[in-house]
């Protein structure tokens, strides 16, 4: 059986060590960007940073990171390409730009916190759902360790509802930051 293989990229780490143990514990290779991989490997579970995966480091302070076509392909492949090492559950959640609205932080800290990458990562997992298991927020993470443990691996029901939620997730996202910036130029 082909090595199987999960990137975990999440602004919010909450129960992310539960989830990395079960998946590690399942069998998967865990792929993670540097803080959410040093929070993984501190809990003694063996990670791999995504740059040395990709043999390209994060760039531009932290703002590009998943970005790379060996993650992309990995992700979207249909498992007809054997040149494309496959991405099997991706574990992403964004970086908290309605947060930053309600605290009111300053236009340049809301930039920042506009998510490229993570938004990426779960339009391309949900998009593949035949094949990739997305897990857009901790609320999820019981259910999937639960399915884990039992088959070592998702059902396509349980893949499916995961897409339509990665769907709403980033349409409520793109909203929020659109209203945004409709506000601050009208």
């Amino acid at each position: 059986m082909p090595q199987r293989r999960a990137i975990i990229s999440v602004w919010d780490k909450t129960g992310i060590v539960d989830l990395a143990r079960a998946l590690a514990n399942a069998g998967y290779e865990i792929l993670s960007t540097s803080k959410t991989a040093a929070a993984i490997r501190d809990a003694g579970i063996p990670v791999t940073e995504i740059a040395h995966y990709t043999g390209s480091p994060e760039i531009l302070g932290g703002r590009v990171k998943t970005l790379h076509p060996k993650i992309a392909g990995g992700i979207l492949t249909t498992r007809k390409d054997d040149t494309v090492e496959p991405i099997d559950i991706v574990v992403c959640n964004l970086y908290a730009f309605e947060d930053g609205l309600a605290r009111k932080a300053t236009h340049d800290e809301l930039v920042e916190l506009i998510d490229i990458g993570g938004v990426t990562l779960l339009r391309a997992a949900a998009k593949n759902h035949a094949f990739v298991t997305i897990v857009p927020d901790p609320k999820y993470y019981a259910a999937i360790i639960a399915e884990l443990a039992k088959s070592g691996t998702t059902s396509a029901d349980t893949r499916k509802k995961l897409a339509a939620e990665a769907f709403q997730i980033t349409s409520r996202y793109d909203t929020a930051i659109a209203r945004y910036f409709q506000s601050v130029t009208n």
